[in-house]
């Protein structure tokens, strides 16, 4: 019946769509309300991910994130934007407009790099315009198992033993760097002043933690990434599993020299993790989402 009427008010699908999951993200928002409000902005926040087809148009990007921000009308609300070349651009300009953002679809620790030099720059901008740097939050999505995926079958082809042993390791060494860039940036002398303004960091969120090969731990992207300022998102199964199973510790920071040994060792054997790697598992998320995406809007066109 919602799709019956809103076909009636709207020609495009893809509006029609817009205006259907708002109240659902609406709902999701005012549920997570009195924690975001409890925990002051640091916890309840709901993400609402911005159309495939504008990944690479930052002002597509940025004018549809004002319009969803407006449509949905509610404090706590992550506008999710790929983390493409022009996605990146459109973050910072979102920043630096008081938007607050989940960066989404990182696989590389370039990524990592260039997100949270946008992120700083976005909130100079936005305190420099007289905004409120303290009303605005930001995520790092990046992506475990899916590195370990592709990386693992790239160690199987070199076929040495060198390469053999590092297997189920690059996804954690790529964690393990991108948490020692967010210390070196967001604990470091150049954030604490926007710090003293009430600017937060810009956490990193691990996504993609369910574990895909069935030799390695169903724990694995979340007992060895526990740390303070992160998220972890974690499927039905992987949370079960850690609720049954899973070992509790700070377990990110005591590892991080030994992931820098082996995010040495991967390039050293010729696994580009910041190239090739990175490069191919973001046209690999992008064309995934953008298919979901229009498989989903076809659903609504047919009903």
């Amino acid at each position: 019946d919602d799709i019956a009427a809103l076909k009636k008010q709207y020609d495009d699908v893809e509006s029609v769509y817009e205006h259907l999951v708002v109240k659902d993200i609406q709902q999701a928002c005012d549920l997570l309300r009195p924690i975001f409000d409890k925990s002051h902005g640091e916890d309840g926040w709901v993400s609402w991910e911005e159309s495939p087809r504008i990944a690479h148009n930052a002002t597509s990007t940025v004018a549809s994130a004002e319009r969803l921000k407006k449509l949905t009308d509610r404090p706590n609300l992550l506008i999710k934007v790929p983390a493409t070349d022009e996605g990146i651009e459109a973050f910072e300009l979102l920043i630096a407009r008081g938007i607050s953002v989940n960066v989404t679809l990182m696989f590389s620790l370039d990524q990592v790099k260039r997100v949270f030099a946008a992120y700083v720059r976005g909130l100079k901008a936005l305190r420099a315009s007289g905004g409120a740097v303290s009303r605005v939050r930001a995520v790092a999505s990046l992506f475990m198992s899916r590195v370990d995926t592709l990386v693992d079958q790239q160690l199987n082809e070199i076929g040495t033993e060198a390469a053999l042993q590092l297997r189920g390791k690059a996804a954690l060494a790529l964690g393990g760097m991108a948490y020692q860039h967010y210390r070196d940036v967001f604990e470091g002398e150049a954030f604490a002043e926007l710090a003293k303004f009430g600017a937060r960091s810009q956490y990193l969120l691990w996504a993609s933690t369910g574990t895909k090969n069935p030799d390695y731990s169903d724990v694995l992207y979340v007992e060895n990434l526990i740390a303070p300022k992160t998220i972890n998102t974690l499927p039905e199964a992987t949370l079960k599993a850690f609720a049954d199973h899973g070992r509790i510790a700070s377990t990110l920071k005591p590892r991080l020299a030994e992931d820098k040994k082996v995010w040495d060792a991967l390039a050293d054997i010729g696994i580009d993790m910041d190239g090739a790697v990175g490069h191919q598992l973001l046209d690999e998320g992008l064309d995934q989402f953008a298919q979901a995406f229009e498989d989903l809007l076809a659903a609504i066109a047919q009903s």
